[in-house]
């Protein structure tokens, strides 16, 4: 098995652009909201996107519950959980139910995983066709072990020619439906591909591309170096959006103002934290973000994002699966560890309400809660590929496996 090498990255004499330091929980973020045309729509194919904030796919997150949740508080673009190509080829009763859309959701937008563009231009051909879906983004930043070490997700930019094949196929497969990719800056610092990657995605007729800010090997942790997407964006035409470290509203304009990018991904920092959405409509509209809600608010919330859950997928699997979510809203305010505790036993929505049981419903949101990460932050890594994967980079073979029915943990 191959492994990319990790080093720190090579020195500069000048300061890179970085988000904010997401440990920081002194004091607030300041940022002044948006002035009166400072920000245009983002344009993705026919898609108007405004404000110009798109949730990032997350895998066991950004089902329908949660993107209806999401959509409540304000406009955007909700992306689902990443969808294995060949599974849907394949007609697998899990992922089709995954890749299912709510009857309110417009536009229907679909994260699709796929390294063998046989499978990929499939999928796109079905989904296009039973018209599914009015948006389609490929994921080639998916970290973990389990993709990378057959080839897949972050791996695949690192073969540009490959690359260009997935994508060519998704985008001619594809008809009026707009193509999107996202992609990271690269395996490791020393196999930066972000910019080859944009370069492809323009030239194969993508009608934008995301930039997780990070490196494989980073997975998510330390700071995203925004100056890697102010470089993406100043070398395309098509839009850019930027994704990393976005955890407040005024993080969104911070990053499109250091960076010129045309718009946002928010990841982990909506995860218990629905509400961003609100906030961010509102730095965008000129207003200041309305402040979070109380706990009692947040409890609220809480109990209709685990009904819809439920609804979705059953009562009892979708509660256990909803512990961890339980967990980040709850995250920060007094007694959060001993309320984990009550959600690891949670089978049912009378349990998780009875855990809630006794709450101050007038605590206050806790300023620190803000800035901390919630889901991934498991340091860094050795990024494992197939053997002698860095030998071929120019090779535009499938590696044998990589296109495995599996779903994925986003990127």
């Amino acid at each position: 098995m191959t492994q990319a090498v990790l080093r720190p990255a090579p020195g500069s004499s000048e300061s890179p652009v970085r988000a904010p330091d997401a440990a920081a929980d002194a004091e607030p973020h300041v940022e002044p909201p948006a002035r009166p045309g400072e920000f245009a729509p983002v344009f993705i194919g026919p898609l108007r996107v405004w404000p110009p904030v798109v949730l990032a796919p997350m895998a066991g997150v950004t089902n329908y519950p949660f993107r209806r949740l999401c959509r409540s508080f304000g406009a955007g673009l909700y992306v689902s959980e990443m969808i294995a190509a060949r599974a849907l080829v394949e007609q697998n009763p899990k992922s089709l139910h995954l890749s299912d859309f709510g009857p309110d959701e417009d536009p229907r937008s679909l994260q699709l995983y796929g390294v063998d563009p046989r499978y990929v231009g499939e999928a796109v051909r079905r989904l296009v066709g039973e018209g599914k879906v009015d948006h389609i983004d490929m994921n080639f930043g998916c970290p973990v072990r389990k993709v990378t070490r057959k080839g897949g997700g972050a791996a695949i930019p690192a073969r540009p020619r490959l690359l260009a094949r997935i994508v060519r196929a998704a985008v001619g497969a594809a008809g009026n439906v707009p193509v999107t990719i996202k992609f990271r800056m690269g395996i490791s610092d020393e196999l930066r591909t972000d910019l080859s990657s944009g370069r492809v995605a323009q030239e194969e007729g993508c009608a934008a591309v995301g930039l997780h800010a990070r490196t494989a090997a980073q997975l998510y942790d330390g700071q995203a170096r925004w100056d890697a997407v102010a470089a993406l964006k100043q070398s395309l035409r098509i839009p850019v959006l930027g994704n990393g470290d976005i955890w407040e509203a005024g993080d969104a304009l911070r990053m499109m103002r250091q960076t010129g990018c045309d718009g946002v991904i928010v990841g982990r920092g909506c995860l218990g934290r629905p509400w961003l959405f609100r906030e961010l409509c509102d730095v965008f509209e000129g207003t200041p973000a309305r402040p979070p809600p109380a706990l009692g608010v947040v409890i609220e919330i809480m109990l209709q994002h685990a009904q819809w859950t439920a609804e979705w997928f059953g009562e009892r699997p979708a509660l256990r699966a909803f512990r961890r979510m339980a967990a980040w809203y709850t995250k920060g305010f007094r007694g959060s560890a001993r309320l984990r505790q009550s959600f690891t036993q949670v089978e049912t929505l009378a349990d998780l309400r009875a855990a809630c049981a006794g709450l101050d419903p007038a605590e206050p949101f806790p300023r620190s809660a803000l800035r901390v990460s919630r889901g991934k932050h498991s340091g860094t890594q050795v990024v494992s590929l197939p053997d002698g994967f860095l030998d071929t980079l120019e090779d535009d073979a499938v590696p044998d496996g990589a296109d495995d029915a599996i779903e994925g943990d986003g990127g």
